[in-house]
């Protein structure tokens, strides 16, 4: 078996495994900030926009579930669907952000079949070419390298929005005291 097929076992894994405890999702808990400072998406007059900052500061804030399925659905895979499967026409200070969790699970599940699509895609030998220059400093890294990226950041950041409903769900959705 190949690395291919072993990768994206991982992410269908993770993927069939996390998606589902995300149903039910209800603005209040999109955007509950349970501590002071919180980064999310937030109503502008151009749309909704995601807090960030360059360079992040150190300790970068807290995020929402909003900003980390943003972050999940727009950064992490529609940036790379845009960049090797698209137009490279992504721009990450977009204002159409999700307004609100329905809206938000729709695009993340998007974004995610059309990553997965894409990758699924690619012949075993398309794996271990160079990413080229839209993954900049990264752009010598194998298919394989940038794959595997995705999938720990999918990971690592779903693992969170997971324990934030969990959090949730406990407090009732109260803000923390100290």
């Amino acid at each position: 078996m190949h690395a291919r097929e072993e990768v994206l076992d991982q992410l269908d894994f993770y993927w069939d495994q996390w998606r589902p405890h995300l149903d039910g999702l209800t603005d209040e808990e999109y955007f509950w900030e349970p501590v002071p400072g919180c980064w999310s998406v937030r109503p502008t007059d151009r749309g909704h926009e995601f807090d960030f900052a360059f360079p992040e500061p150190t300790p970068p804030p807290f995020t929402t579930i909003a900003w980390r399925l943003c972050h999940i659905a727009d950064h992490v895979l529609a940036m790379r669907v845009s960049n090797h499967f698209g137009d490279g026409s992504y721009r990450i200070d977009h204002t159409h952000y999700p307004a609100g969790a329905t809206v938000a699970l729709k695009h993340l599940d998007h974004q995610h079949r059309q990553w997965r699509d894409g990758i699924g895609g690619m012949d075993a030998e398309a794996w271990s070419r160079p990413v080229g220059a839209a993954e900049g400093p990264f752009a010598d890294r194998p298919y394989l390298a940038l794959v595997l990226h995705l999938n720990r950041e999918l990971i690592h950041h779903g693992a969170e929005v997971s324990l934030l409903r969990d959090l949730y769900r406990a407090s009732g959705g109260a803000h923390f005291q100290r």
